[in-house]
């Protein structure tokens, strides 16, 4: 696995791979294939695959370690800044098809409903992780304070799941938010559980790894 996922044509195949959701929102767009609210659909399915690449970022560290796949790392800077792309056509979208870009009456519908509130709030978090993905900025700001905020990727995980349970709550449907909070339950533990364990085995055992938006 190692061996396939440094091939030179990894990076490339996966870049396309993750291109892919929003290459086939376009096709909708353009051949009316969204559904009867078009707008709708293409806000909420960039906000789903911002949460779905959330997920993956933080799944690259606990794959990683419990398969001793490495080169997994090398995708992680990628998907992260996937999932700040979905984000950005998620908040474009909402404030293109639902606010018309009025900057005055968005600002206002932030203050207004919490949901959009705590879902700004996220791509607010994010926008700093994406900015300082980068080797320079690694250097730039020394690794443990690159390091302290790049933690924030948890909270950002927090706070799409608060921001999609209080959209789907509107319509009673839970089924997806339940899913999406086992599996960030389930990946937030792992690094618990991880931590744990290595705190215990004394100080030559080998950190859990990072969760970042960089190599």
């Amino acid at each position: 696995m190692n061996k396939l996922l440094l091939h030179p044509a990894a990076k490339p195949l996966v870049f396309v791979l993750c291109l892919l959701p929003f290459a086939w929102l376009a096709y909708g767009a353009f051949t009316d294939g969204l559904g009867a609210n078009p707008a709708e659909h293409l806000i909420r399915s960039t906000g789903d695959w911002t949460l779905r690449f959330i997920c993956i970022v933080l799944a690259v560290t606990p794959l990683r370690v419990t398969f001793k796949v490495n080169a997994l790392a090398r995708f992680r800077r990628m998907l992260g800044l996937f999932a700040y792309f979905y984000v950005v056509v998620h908040l474009l979208s909402y404030s293109l098809f639902d606010m018309g870009f009025d900057l005055a009456e968005i600002a206002k519908d932030i203050a207004k409903r919490p949901f959009i509130l705590v879902g700004f709030s996220a791509f607010v978090l994010l926008t700093p992780l994406a900015a300082t993905s980068f080797n320079r900025a690694i250097k730039a700001m020394g690794a443990k304070r690159w390091q302290a905020l790049h933690k924030l990727v948890y909270v950002i995980a927090g706070l799409g799941l608060l921001h999609f349970f209080w959209m789907r709550a509107g319509k009673n449907n839970f089924a997806e938010v339940f899913v999406y909070a086992a599996i960030v339950a389930v990946l937030l533990g792992w690094r618990v559980w991880n931590f744990v364990r290595n705190r215990k085995s004394g100080p030559q055992a080998a950190p859990a790894g990072r969760v970042q938006m960089s190599k």
